[in-house]
């Protein structure tokens, strides 16, 4: 960003941001979170505002725009967490009651097998269910309750 002075002189500020907590800083984001969080955000927009052209200020109902926008999509995000546990929660429960049932279910050949939900095992993906000693089985691929 270039200022011309009332002689015609060109100013060029030279002082750059620089990553880290304090004031006058632009956050920095690690690896491991490559996203900026609201709080990010807000440092970055104050940042902005106080390093903006005087002769030229940005309109201020753009940062608030850029915030209400940030503030929809954290929601969003927070509803679909909460969907998620609520799937998995019910995914659980819905396990737990096969116990002790007999059922069909289809093996991955495609076959209907018939057998005793023996026990029930919680991996990273989900529940699986253990039938007639054969385990690893999810409980979408039963079709059969008795």
């Amino acid at each position: 960003m270039s200022l011309n002075g009332t002689n015609g002189t060109s100013i060029t500020p030279t002082a750059t941001p620089t990553t880290g907590a304090g004031l006058g800083s632009v956050p920095s984001t690690t690896a491991t979170d490559p996203l900026l969080d609201k709080n990010a955000f807000l440092q970055l927009m104050m940042v902005q505002m106080k390093n903006q052209d005087p002769l030229n200020p940005q309109d201020p109902s753009a940062y608030l725009g850029q915030l209400a926008q940030l503030t929809s999509v954290e929601q969003q995000t927070n509803i679909a967490q909460s969907a998620l546990q609520t799937a998995q929660a019910q995914n659980t429960g819905t396990a737990l009651q096969l116990l002790g049932h007999n059922v069909t279910y289809l093996d991955p050949q495609g076959n209907s097998v018939t057998g005793l939900v023996q026990k029930v095992d919680f991996t990273s993906s989900g529940p699986a269910l253990t039938i007639n000693g054969v385990g690893g089985i999810s409980p979408a691929a039963v079709n059969q309750v008795s």
